[in-house]
């Protein structure tokens, strides 16, 4: 039975998104810049995508969220992601960081540990592996995509969100999401979202979005991936491989409506 308090939020989020349509910062790698700044454009967000260790700092001060995506890493842009994080924590401007690749190299697993020790962070998005890596000692990834099922991080994002005190968004063909406390599942989505290069680092960026406007992090990073894995569905209809799709997805997450949002998105609550 799926979560019909969640749909309904679901559905108030995305409106309030698209009249409020907030300032989201994005400190993010150069893959995915163009596609996830289009993607917040058409969910009604207002995006930057600004890295600059000099203006950082007062960029995020305009912000309703702060993404922080360590896709390509480099020592100055964690000095940039610091500088704009600690702003951002002094503002109570919640913070979403996409940990891409931890596990794969000692940089990015060290690199994304150092941010979680010294922000607060509100949400944690990532693939099962990427989690995992946060999570365990040992734990390696294949490059930046999941050798590990959702459903393997289950118990391991249990602990961790409890541990750091955040909730964890773990995505996949089904997503998980859970604060230690509660946990959700969310079963929209296409398998066409896994050929697209991004898409992982989009699905973060409306989680941003979405926290914008809804303060419970869990109903806003459930809230968001429903609404994102909806768009893919719809988006997969007028498409005929993985470069129609990565351009249908972004028409779809503009011309989905608030109704189709609460009567489509698929998230339901799962017992500990």
């Amino acid at each position: 039975m799926y979560d019909q308090q969640l749909a309904q939020k679901a559905s108030e989020n995305l409106k309030t998104l698209r009249v409020k349509k907030p300032l989201i910062h994005n400190i993010t790698n150069y893959v995915v810049m163009n596609y996830t700044a289009n993607a917040l454009l058409a969910c009604g967000a207002s995006p930057v995508m600004a890295h600059a260790s000099e203006e950082v700092e007062e960029m995020v001060s305009f912000a309703g969220a702060l993404v922080l995506n360590i896709g390509t890493l480099t020592n100055a842009w964690i000095d940039s992601m610091l500088i704009a994080g600690k702003k951002a924590n002094e503002l109570s401007i919640p913070i979403v960081l996409d940990p891409v690749g931890s596990g794969a190299t000692k940089f990015r697993t060290e690199s994304a540990k150092r941010l979680i020790n010294e922000l607060s962070i509100g949400v944690i998005r990532g693939n099962a592996s990427e989690v995992l890596s946060l999570a365990q000692e040992g734990s390696r990834t294949k490059g930046v995509d999941s050798i590990h099922s959702v459903e393997d991080a289950a118990d391991a994002a249990l602990m961790l969100a409890e541990e750091l005190n955040t909730t964890l968004a773990i995505t996949g063909p089904t997503d998980l999401i859970t604060d230690g406390e509660h946990i959700y599942k969310v079963l929209n989505g296409h398998e066409l979202m896994g050929f697209v290069t991004g898409t992982g680092c989009t699905a973060t960026a409306l989680i941003g979005a979405f926290l914008s406007v809804d303060n419970d992090p869990v109903s806003a990073s459930a809230t968001s991936l429903a609404y994102f894995g909806l768009a893919g569905e719809k988006g997969a209809v007028h498409s005929k491989g993985p470069g129609t799709f990565q351009i249908a997805l972004i028409d779809a997450l503009f011309t989905i409506n608030e109704e189709q949002v609460r009567k489509g998105v698929r998230i339901e609550k799962r017992p500990r």
